[in-house]
């Protein structure tokens, strides 16, 4: 590992290189906040894509795109005295600490759940912050995700279930309903079902300690990597995957799990 020296060095030459390349690089002299933004989102897919592989030479080519990307936007703030990267990097400590009372101040906190309750209590008196407990989550997260930070923001504040096995009754209820829709065969009615039994299934997950974006982002890399297996010995047979019959495919899908070890 390098040393903070080196470090430091290392953050100043990225500095130095993105001065340089915001003069004499035609390309990325033209680019703006809003010319830049579908590639932030991008990046950080991308990224979010290497954590869960574990690939930590693509973490690192990652974090150093999503890097790029900060250094850009502060870049081209500073061209017009709104800010520079100092004052991203200073908000962000007074920040830190500020939200941080039990290491820097004289509060309390013994495990990681009393900070994430004492995370909530700070951010709603922080100056400028919150008004209300859930008014920080961004709209555009992906929906899967903010129902997990909506349900963990409000346990929070207490409001939550007594005991996690009390979940499960709220999980049969909802697929109680759902099914009952789907016999109905009420549309509107169906989808605001399955929504809600998905909500409680989130809850599932936050309660037993599971990102459910992680679990279900494992699933579907799992279910490509069986499909693909499906797909190339059907290849390998000389025939294509609509001319099998449902039971050869089901044949191929367990050899599949076997050749994959999953």
């Amino acid at each position: 590992m390098h040393t903070r020296e080196e470090q430091l060095a290392a953050f100043d030459r990225l500095l130095t290189v993105m001065d340089e390349l915001r003069v004499k690089c035609p390309w990325d002299r033209k680019q703006t906040f809003e010319s830049l933004r579908q590639n932030t989102i991008e990046e950080t897919y991308e990224l979010a894509a290497a954590l869960i592989k574990k690939d930590y030479n693509e973490i690192a080519k990652e974090l150093g795109d999503v890097l790029l990307h900060v250094i850009f936007y502060a870049k081209i703030a500073s061209e017009t005295d709104n800010f520079d990267i100092a004052d991203v990097c200073n908000r962000l400590c007074d920040k830190l600490i500020f939200r941080h009372p039990h290491v820097y101040g004289e509060q309390a906190a013994q495990n990681a759940e009393e900070v994430s309750h004492l995370w909530e209590q700070v951010k709603l008196k922080e100056k400028g912050g919150n008004k209300t407990v859930l008014e920080g989550i961004p709209d555009a997260l992906p929906a899967l995700v903010k129902a997990y930070r909506i349900q963990d923001k409000a346990a929070n504040v207490g409001f939550d279930w007594e005991k996690k096995e009390d979940v499960w009754d709220k999980v049969r209820e909802e697929i109680a309903e759902f099914e009952k829709e789907l016999t109905n065969g009420d549309d509107i009615n169906t989808e605001a079902e399955l929504g809600d039994l998905l909500f409680s299934l989130v809850n599932v997950a936050r309660l037993y300690k599971i990102k459910p974006d992680n679990a279900l982002e494992k699933t579907n890399q799992k279910f490509i990597r069986r499909f693909n297996y499906i797909e190339q010995q059907t290849a390998a047979q000389g025939r294509k995957l609509n001319e099998l019959t449902l039971d050869e495919m089901e044949t191929l899908w367990q050899q599949a799990k076997t050749a994959t070890n999953e």
